[in-house]
């Protein structure tokens, strides 16, 4: 018996049917995916929290039929703002006309930057297991021995991290964040023509009938069984793929320290920006770190040319910093320049655990007038 259909709990059953085990795989609601989810609402795609797919990620190669996908693929690089600029950073393997504006962004020093470009190199093409076997440590703990602790942290990689890990202060695993780093190295993270709910679709669609049972919550675990609000299914063994408040909660647990992020959802009549890239705001003007236009990467997001645009901020800041226009927060154009509308917004209370290890959320959207 499998508990939720989110990725983790599609992937292992999929290669539990592999084996030639009988398995079933119970989810609450009615469809797969856990907070891999996307709404569509008039004439929009909007993913539940601001998620992007690395092709890259060992494990995506092996589970994902990725042309399947029809994968719409980031730029190489970042936007940041800073003051009244914006200034381009970009890999220079995928970006070379970039090149010299790099060198030339004020985010940090050339000795900075040539040690960023030596960690990249060594963290995307050096040995998995001088990662994982060698001691671990904070990443701000990381980036000191490096030197990478000055002005590149706090204008690039400090708001980068702090939408990817959910960590501002920098304190997770410099494990788990290197090999992040190595799939951002080998691969370009990109969108799912159809939203992100392809991934779980795509897996969910292979599964044999019968095996995806919706709309079937699970209460308690007990030996040899597992009881549902449909009632009690014997089980030999359990796989517990919930998230982590809810697999705790039935493993009985304690629930690990969980960060939490908001996602606003914005339409603009002209984009604020044509590029593919993400933007950052290199001076913590708050509570934004990260906004992109997502309709510039993957069009089939909007309708009639509308832009969404995306932007993700610390959810400890989330309630005390709000404007009069729906729940946006204040600063909100101050990346862009400009005031796109307020299409909706999607708080996330823990979709990454302390550790940045853990995946979780599954929450109504939150709607907004346009």
């Amino acid at each position: 018996m499998v508990i939720g259909a989110g990725l983790a709990g599609l992937a292992a059953t999929r290669q539990l049917v592999a084996d030639g085990v009988d398995v079933a795989l119970l989810e609450a609601v009615d469809a797969p995916g856990g907070r891999v989810r996307t709404d569509r609402q008039d004439g929009l795609q909007l993913d539940r929290g601001f998620q992007l797919f690395n092709p890259a990620y060992p494990e995506a190669q092996r589970v994902f039929d990725l042309p399947g996908l029809n994968l719409q693929s980031f730029d190489a690089g970042a936007v940041v703002a800073i003051g009244d600029g914006r200034h381009i950073v970009a890999d220079p393997r995928r970006q070379p006309t970039q090149l010299l504006r790099t060198i030339r962004a004020p985010v940090g020093s050339l000795r900075q930057k040539l040690a960023l470009l030596r960690w990249a190199v060594e963290t995307g093409y050096g040995p998995t297991n001088r990662i994982k076997r060698s001691a671990d440590r904070s990443l701000a703990e990381e980036l000191r021995r490096r030197g990478l602790d000055g002005e590149l942290q706090r204008r690039v990689l400090q708001p980068f991290l702090a939408g990817v890990l959910a960590d501002d202060q920098l304190t997770s695993s410099r494990r788990f964040a290197e090999l992040l780093l190595r799939a951002f190295v080998r691969g370009t993270p990109a969108l799912p023509a159809e939203g992100m709910q392809a991934l779980p679709d795509q897996l969910a669609t292979a599964l044999p009938p019968g095996v995806l049972n919706l709309s079937t919550a699970t209460s308690a675990v007990r030996p040899g069984a597992v009881v549902t609000d449909r009632g009690t299914i014997a089980a030999r063994a359990v796989v517990i793929a919930g998230d982590p408040a809810t697999g705790c909660a039935l493993a009985g647990l304690p629930t690990p320290p969980l960060r939490g992020l908001t996602t606003y959802y914005h339409l603009a009549e002209e984009p604020p920006s044509h590029r593919r890239l993400l933007h950052l705001d290199g001076d913590h003007r708050g509570p934004l770190v990260n906004t992109a236009v997502i309709s510039n990467v993957a069009p089939s997001y909007s309708l009639l040319a509308r832009r969404r645009t995306d932007r993700l901020h610390r959810s400890r800041r989330a309630h005390r910093q709000r404007d009069a226009r729906g729940g946006a927060p204040p600063g909100r154009t101050r990346i862009w320049g400009r005031h796109p509308s307020l299409a909706g917004r999607r708080h996330l209370p823990h979709p990454t655990g302390a550790a940045g290890d853990a995946r979780s959320t599954d929450l109504a959207p939150t709607r907004a007038p346009v």
